[in-house]
């Protein structure tokens, strides 16, 4: 096998990969979860410390990542209901997290911006997640990589998979 080739596991042959069984598909899901298990492993012990959970996480993550997001916009970047996203906005604008600034065109739009306290915060969550990231796909090579990130976007959604597009869209503008 030549190097940087994806190595298949035992029993899976290239020719194999278009016809897995229901056990091999199963196997992936198991896969998935302990994976995800371990991604969320560090950021949810700092999260627990602050008496937070993954959705406030997730709202620092994307209002670092699009800063000046109106708070409709996170709704449907996160999927979650308006109470939800509420009760976890509240929390990290009163802890000085999260600041909402007054649009500029419609004044009674709230922009969402992230304080240096909230940022800080965010790089520390973060800071794990991309490190075993970063290993995975060291150790995975470039093909592997590049499948991986097929097969996720493969699972999403057409509103999941257009907000994914927008966001690489943004990041390849700036």
């Amino acid at each position: 096998m030549k190097e940087g080739s994806i190595k298949p596991v035992t029993g899976q042959g290239p020719e194999n990969l278009l016809f897995l069984t229901d056990e091999q598909i199963r196997g992936g899901i198991e896969a998935f979860f302990f994976a995800y298990r371990a991604f969320t492993a560090d950021p949810d012990e700092i999260l627990e410390r602050m008496d937070y959970g993954r959705a406030h996480h997730r709202a620092l993550h994307f209002i670092a990542r699009k800063p000046g997001l109106n708070v409709s916009a996170l709704l449907d970047i996160l999927g979650v209901t308006k109470q939800s996203l509420n009760r976890v906005l509240r929390a990290l604008l009163a802890d000085g997290l999260v600041e909402a600034r007054i649009g500029k065109r419609d004044r009674r739009e709230r922009r969402l911006h992230l304080t240096e306290s909230g940022a800080e915060l965010e790089r520390r969550l973060s800071e794990a997640q991309r490190a075993r990231v970063r290993a995975a796909y060291r150790a995975a090579g470039p093909q592997a990589v590049a499948g991986f990130r097929t097969v996720l976007e493969a699972m999403m959604d057409d509103a999941g998979s257009r907000q994914f597009r927008d966001m690489r869209g943004a990041e390849a503008a700036e």
